[in-house]
C-alpha cells in the first residue's frame, strides 16, 4: 500500500490510483502529506561522521536549502549500537509527514535497505547501493582519485603509495579504485606493500603512520590519502620522524578541509563541494514530494582538485631509481 501511496515503482498505475483515491475519501491521504524535512545522521562507529568541518558544511547546505523551499530541518542522530535503535529507524519511516534524507557515510546496505520501507520520499546523502533503489547524492569519489594520482605522475613520480582509510566505508572503496585504475592505466605497477591503512583521524593516523616507521621501511616518493585527516597526521608522524615534506615524501589529501590552507606545508588535495551536495539533495527531495519516484536518479558532485605546497615535481630531478 505504501508504495501505491507514494508513487514508487512495481505498483500498476491504474491500481495505485485506485488506491490513492480510497485513501483520500477515508481521509488517509491529504495534500501535501509531507510538512518537513529530517536530516537522519547515521552513525556506525562515529569514525568518519564527526563534528569535522566536512560534515557541519554539507549540513549547512542542507538546511539553507531547506529554508529556500519553506522546509524547517530536524536533524535526527541515529547511532546504531543504541538501545533504542530499532524504535527509532521504525518511527522514522512509518512517519509520512517528514521526507528523509539520509546521511549515509558509515551505512551498509543491510540497514540502508530498512528505509526502502519509508511512508515519505528518501534521498541518500553521501553512499551509493549497487542492489538497492534509492536516490542519491554523492562524491565523484573514483574520478576525483583518479586525478590526484594523475597529478602526481604529471610530477614526476612512479612509486606511488595510498593513505588508506581503515574504517571500511564505501567512499574510500571508490577512491582506491581510482589509484589503482590510474596506476594501471599509466604503466605503473601497483605495490601492496605501498598501501598503509590508517586510522581515519588526525591523531590516529600520526599514531599507525609512526609505528610502520619505527620498521623503517621503504616508502614510495608520493602517497595518495583517502582523506584530509588521514594526510596531516600522516605528515605530522613523517616530520617527527626526520622526513621532509614534500622533499622526501609528497602527500596529496582528499574533502579540502578548511585548515589544509594553513597546515604545514599547506596541503595538496582534492575540494569536495559539501554544502552545494546537501542542496542538490534536497532539491531531488522536493521533487519527489511533488512528482514522486517514477525513476531514480543517481547524481555525482563533480569535485576540483587544490594545488598547494605538498607535492614535490620531481621530474628531471628524481630520487627514484
Amino acid at each position: 500500500m505504501s508504495n501505491a501511496l507514494h508513487n514508487k515503482r512495481g505498483v500498476n498505475k491504474e491500481t495505485a490510483e485506485k488506491i490513492r483515491q480510497t485513501a483520500r475519501e477515508i481521509g488517509y491521504l491529504t495534500e501535501p502529506r509531507v510538512s518537513s524535512i529530517k536530516l537522519v545522521v547515521y552513525r556506525a562507529s562515529g569514525a568518519i561522521v564527526n563534528d569535522s568541518p566536512f560534515f557541519s558544511s554539507l549540513i549547512a547546505g542542507v538546511e539553507a536549502e531547506a529554508r529556500n523551499f519553506g522546509f524547517g530541518t530536524l536533524v535526527c542522530n541515529l547511532y546504531q549500537h543504541a538501545a533504542d535503535y530499532h524504535s527509532q529507524v521504525e518511527e522514522l519511516v512509518n512517519d509520512p509527514s517528514s521526507a528523509l534524507l539520509l546521511l549515509a557515510t558509515e551505512m551498509d546496505s543491510r540497514e540502508a535497505a530498512r528505509f526502502q520501507q519509508a511512508l515519505a520520499p528518501v534521498v541518500v546523502l553521501d553512499n551509493w547501493y549497487e542492489e538497492l533503489d534509492f536516490n542519491a547524492v554523492l562524491i565523484d569519489n573514483t574520478d576525483a582519485a583518479c586525478a590526484a594520482v594523475r597529478y602526481l605522475i604529471e610530477k614526476g613520480h612512479r612509486k606511488i603509495g595510498h593513505l588508506k582509510g581503515s574504517y571500511g566505508i564505501k567512499n574510500f572503496y571508490y577512491r582506491e579504485e581510482g589509484y589503482i585504475r590510474t596506476l594501471r592505466e599509466n604503466g605503473l605497477a601497483y605495490n601492496p606493500e605501498h598501501t598503509v591503512l590508517l586510522t581515519p583521524s588526525m591523531e590516529g593516523a600520526c599514531a599507525d603512520m609512526k609505528a610502520l616507521l619505527q620498521r623503517e621501511p621503504e616508502l614510495p616518493t608520493a602517497f595518495f590519502a583517502d582523506n584530509d585527516m588521514i594526510a596531516l597526521g600522516a605528515i605530522r608522524a613523517l616530520k617527527q620522524n626526520g622526513y621532509q615534506v614534500p622533499g622526501d615524501v609528497s602527500v596529496v589529501g582528499f574533502d579540502d578541509l578548511p585548515f589544509c590552507a594553513i597546515s604545514s606545508p599547506p596541503l595538496t588535495t582534492v575540494k569536495v563541494y559539501n554544502a552545494q551536495m546537501g542542496s542538490a539533495a534536497v532539491r531531488r527531495l522536493m521533487e519527489l514530494v511533488k512528482y514522486g519516484d517514477s525513476f531514480c536518479t543517481k547524481v555525482q558532485v563533480r569535485s576540483s582538485f587544490v594545488e598547494r605546497d605538498s607535492v614535490r615535481d620531481v621530474n628531471g630531478g628524481s630520487k627514484e631509481t
